[in-house]
């Protein structure tokens, strides 16, 4: 623990998608690492979010915009000056992708190419990973998963803007960051995690109907995910955001962040054991509506990241849906979220101690 405080206090960073999910989770771990955070993001959504409930606005340095907006970018970077930069602002959603094509390759594109122009004229930047997606390879659905050498593809908008933001870093390393930021990208499998609101995924889903006491709609009961608790990707983005930092610039490359082979479930499987984790719940009933296509089969190799980074998962699928029920029924009862989200934190920092 002191070491990985003394990776990260005093630095200046930069979280782009700052008010989302994920990027609500990483901004609190580097401010209560001692990390001088900056955020840039749209809004966070106008129903309930993490980054309002746990007030990250009053520990780090919040900022509006829209990463759309090159201007907005670079003027977020120049004056922010950061040493590390994280890049997780996207649209990140399959289904809304059919919706916005548009929005989902304007934001998920060129907001990658926006971030890395405004940072290659930055001099104080020195590292940067930008956050990917597991969806961004050519999904063959075939039952191996698939590894960092893998090409890259998309079925859908949403997938192949990801396997397009992969490329662009690629070609910004090898064109701009030879002797620049040291550029790696990161691709988790599907996080999950307390102060999930969103729409249209499943576990905030099954959540909202169980406190409404309603019966979850659910799409692809068979299809099969790589699922793994916020924090397992969050710690995996650390880790490698630290070599980088150090001058490794053999890290500056792609890195697969999923969980061990036997949490790759189908969502079926998800369904039951929040039932049972939640200690109550409606019966599921299968959305047979017409409905677009969505990976069947998907699971990702991280033992490169194993092996080179000395990472590995702390918690089991169960566990992680454990901390979720409990995050959920706390906030829910009134407890703060700020506190719970450190407290989870912290539990977790405690585990990957204890395996080192």
């Amino acid at each position: 623990m002191e070491a990985l405080v003394n990776s990260w206090r005093g630095r200046r960073v930069l979280v782009t998608g700052h008010t989302g999910f994920k990027g609500s989770w990483l901004s609190l771990w580097l401010h209560a690492l001692g990390a001088e955070v900056t955020g840039f993001a749209l809004p966070p959504p106008s129903e309930s979010s993490l980054f309002a409930a746990a007030r990250i606005d009053e520990l780090i340095q919040h900022h509006e915009g829209d990463i759309r907006d090159l201007t907005a970018v670079r003027a977020v970077v120049e004056a922010s000056r950061p040493e590390m930069i994280f890049h997780l602002a996207a649209q990140p959603l399959v289904r809304l992708s059919y919706r916005e094509p548009v929005e989902t390759y304007a934001t998920n594109v060129m907001g990658t190419v926006h971030l890395l122009e405004a940072a290659r004229r930055t001099p104080d930047v020195k590292a940067i990973v930008c956050v990917t997606s597991d969806k961004c390879y050519q999904n063959r659905e075939w039952i191996w998963p698939y590894r960092e050498s893998d090409p890259m593809g998309g079925h859908d908008p949403y997938s192949s803007s990801k396997g397009c933001a992969e490329l662009v870093a690629a070609a910004y390393r090898s064109s701009f960051f030879a002797d620049g930021p040291a550029l790696a990208t990161a691709r988790a499998g599907n996080v999950i995690g307390g102060g999930d609101w969103a729409t249209d995924r499943l576990v905030p889903d099954l959540i909202r109907a169980f406190e409404a006491g309603a019966a979850p709609l659910i799409r692809s009961p068979d299809a099969v995910r790589p699922w793994q608790h916020v924090l397992e990707a969050l710690g995996g983005y650390l880790l490698l955001a630290e070599r980088l930092l150090a001058g490794e610039r053999r890290f500056a490359e792609g890195w697969n962040f999923g969980p061990s082979d036997e949490d790759a479930r189908p969502v079926s499987w998800i369904v039951e054991r929040m039932r049972a984790t939640w200690g109550e719940g409606v019966a599921a009933i299968a959305d047979t509506g017409p409905r677009r296509h969505e990976a069947g089969l998907l699971r990702l190799d991280s033992s490169k990241a194993r092996a080179a980074l000395g990472w590995q998962p702390m918690l089991r699928l169960e566990q992680a849906l454990g901390w979720i029920a409990e995050w959920h029924k706390a906030v829910g009862g009134g407890e703060d979220a700020r506190a719970i989200t450190l407290q989870q934190i912290a539990d977790y920092q405690a585990r990957a101690a204890g395996q080192a």
